[in-house]
């Protein structure tokens, strides 16, 4: 990752360090002209045309800054007693147990107050055919991914703090985006729409949860329970199954937008008792015009691989994110399927950062509730973005709009393809 941008207008000027790492291959693909390619990165997909913008677009709404299903109390205990509770909840709890110890330890664990750090990412995004040809299984769809190119490329700072305190920074191909926790309330900035804040209650980062934050993970699956075996990626592997309470899903609710369901799955490895695969899915039902209804469903997976040990803790090193979006709900001609796939790897982590304090978490001066700014609980945004140099465009008559609900699952609708 490179961290100095040099200055090529003066020789003996300093170089200017940048707020986001950007990672090597912006510069290894192109050996002639490294800095002319990092120039058309920087700016943006305008050099690849509308369509390309709309993409990255669905790309960061989706796969950017998911949040997880619920708040995590941080002040929970890691070692919880498993007797007196059912046999699911008590296999769970032993489960996570067997995880901490495998993680470092709950000493470890607990000395950890802060945590830095710095990865890369590589998006792509396949649009399969709606109506009758997804009905039908066809194979007629659009399908790009990093097997037949390099995909969108970018980095991530991510920075946290206990209590309840994290911040996001990712450039993904000259667009970028900012997400954040002051404690009180989970908020996200993008280029395409001002800063806004989720519904209820403040919620991690769900890219802390493969694998970057233990303790985190730890807490979330203390309330779990065991649903059995499952084989993945050839390691057999406990299932911890955990709901979201009709509480903190009404929480997130609106008028016009209902939460009907966020399920959360961990998959733990029975060999090593680290933490293999994330999956969680989504159901949200929203009102569209007159009285029909139109249901989104978003699964993703993580897979989380290349454990490494920093400083006494096992932290995730690498990992790909599978994202599959259903619309359905309406007449099936309108029926749509669209998949996502991020590859990301952790470049550096450092824990207990001196000097970091709350003002490094503070939210934009320009944010509001979302039920100030937005329709029903979901921010309807219609294209184009405005890059950093205001490079995204989208293509004239273009009608795309994006549903951002609660700040991090978005849903590309509209009558054109991407």
């Amino acid at each position: 990752m490179r961290k100095l941008f040099p200055n090529h207008d003066r020789e003996d000027a300093l170089e200017t360090v940048l707020e986001v790492p950007i990672p090597e291959e912006i510069f290894t693909s192109n050996k002639h002209k490294p800095w002319q390619h990092l120039q058309t990165w920087t700016l943006g997909p305008q050099a690849s045309g509308f369509r390309a913008a709309a993409e990255l677009q669905f790309l960061l709404g989706v796969v950017g800054a998911p949040l997880i299903p619920l708040p995590i109390p941080s002040d929970r205990t890691l070692n919880n007693d498993i007797r007196n509770s059912p046999i699911e909840r008590s296999m769970a709890k032993y489960i996570v147990q067997q995880y901490i110890a495998a993680a470092g330890g709950e000493h470890a664990l607990n000395s950890i107050d802060s945590m830095h750090a710095v990865g890369k990412v590589k998006m792509a995004a396949s649009e399969f055919v709606g109506g009758e040809e997804l009905r039908q299984g066809s194979s007629k769809a659009l399908v790009k991914s990093m097997k037949h190119g390099p995909g969108e490329i970018g980095g991530f700072v991510l920075w946290q703090r206990r209590p309840d305190l994290w911040s996001l920074e990712l450039v993904v191909s000259g667009c970028k985006i900012t997400a954040g926790s002051d404690g009180n309330v989970a908020w996200r900035q993008t280029p395409w729409h001002n800063s806004h804040a989720s519904r209820g209650p403040p919620r991690p980062l769900r890219r802390s949860l493969q694998g970057l934050d233990p303790r985190l993970i730890a807490n979330l699956f203390s309330n779990a329970v065991c649903t059995g075996e499952k084989t993945i990626n050839g390691q057999d592997c406990f299932v911890l199954k955990l709901e979201a309470e009709s509480l903190a899903l009404k929480a997130r609710s609106s008028p016009n937008v209902e939460i009907v369901r966020h399920t959360i799955w961990g998959y733990f490895s029975q060999r090593t008792g680290l933490l293999i695969q994330l999956h969680d899915s989504h159901l949200l039902r929203t009102r569209a015009s007159g009285n029909n209804v139109v249901c989104w469903e978003t699964t993703t997976e993580s897979l989380i691989q290349d454990y490494r040990t920093i400083e006494g803790v096992n932290i995730a090193h690498l990992g790909r994110t599978s994202i599959s979006l259903l619309r359905f709900g309406e007449s099936s001609e309108r029926h749509t399927r669209t998949r996502m796939e991020e590859i990301w790897s952790i470049e550096e982590v450092d824990f207990n950062i001196k000097g970091l304090r709350m003002e490094c978490f503070l939210a934009p001066s320009d944010l509001k509730r979302e039920d100030e700014e937005e329709c029903g609980g979901s921010a309807v945004v219609s294209l184009p973005c405005r890059g950093l140099n205001n490079s995204c465009r989208t293509a004239k008559g273009a009608r795309k709009v994006v549903a951002v609900e609660e700040q991090h699952f978005g849903v590309f609708q509209g009558e054109q393809r991407l």
